[in-house]
């Protein structure tokens, strides 16, 4: 009796774990159709019988992007947005390219974890663990170096060599989203309130009415 038991608590934990997973496709694919204005978690699929051999292709990640910018880098995402075949399967990338001592200023994914290849230069990456710790995690990656960064966490990439770098990310999303910590707390519209960011940076307001302006 006490081993029925058991096995019907066990079943029952786990069948409440499934269900609070995400579910697999039920179909082959289900390319994204951005013309439909329903809105849905993800984006509604595409009659199959419409979908081409385009809807699954892009073209352009070998193409290098410009870096003259304030942080010197440039990143370009290759997700649904650009191939709408993606809708559904949980994965993306994105090509990102540095000047030297260019960065991919601190950001999170709240939507993926990113494994990231260094394909040319030499990068400076890291993260920093949740508010238990706030433990900053950090590795130099040459060429052919891989480095993986757990979802939500806030991380960043520098090129600490004097020629470019390039850097190839994958993402466990179709839309794995991104804010930047800078642009969304200094950038916000309308502005967060230069006395609630003075306490959180212990500062002045005048010191942090100069770096909105910057935003």
């Amino acid at each position: 009796m006490a081993t029925r038991i058991l096995f019907l608590t066990f079943l029952a934990i786990t069948s409440s774990l499934a269900l609070a997973s995400d579910p697999s496709p039920l179909q082959d694919f289900c390319v994204a159709d951005p013309n439909n204005p329903l809105k849905v978690n993800g984006l509604v699929c595409k009659d199959p019988k419409l979908v081409e051999a385009k809807d699954f292709f892009w073209s352009g990640l070998n193409v290098a992007a410009a870096i003259n910018n304030p942080v010197g880098s440039q990143v370009t995402p290759v997700n649904v947005a650009q191939i709408p075949g993606l809708n559904t399967l949980g994965i993306s990338l994105a090509r990102i390219d540095f000047a030297p001592w260019g960065i991919n200023a601190p950001h999170t994914h709240p939507r993926a974890s990113e494994i990231l290849t260094v394909l040319e230069g030499t990068l400076l990456v890291g993260f920093v663990t949740s508010n238990t710790e706030n433990r900053l995690i950090t590795k130099t990656l040459n060429k052919g170096d891989v480095f993986v960064f757990p979802v939500g966490l806030i991380h960043f990439q520098q090129n600490i060599g004097y020629g470019p770098a390039v850097a190839l990310a994958a993402l466990s999303s179709q839309n794995p989203g991104v804010v930047t910590i800078a642009n969304a707390v200094f950038g916000s519209k309308p502005d967060i309130s230069t006395d609630i960011l003075a306490k959180a940076f212990q500062t002045d307001p005048a010191i942090i009415s100069n770096i909105q302006a910057k935003f």
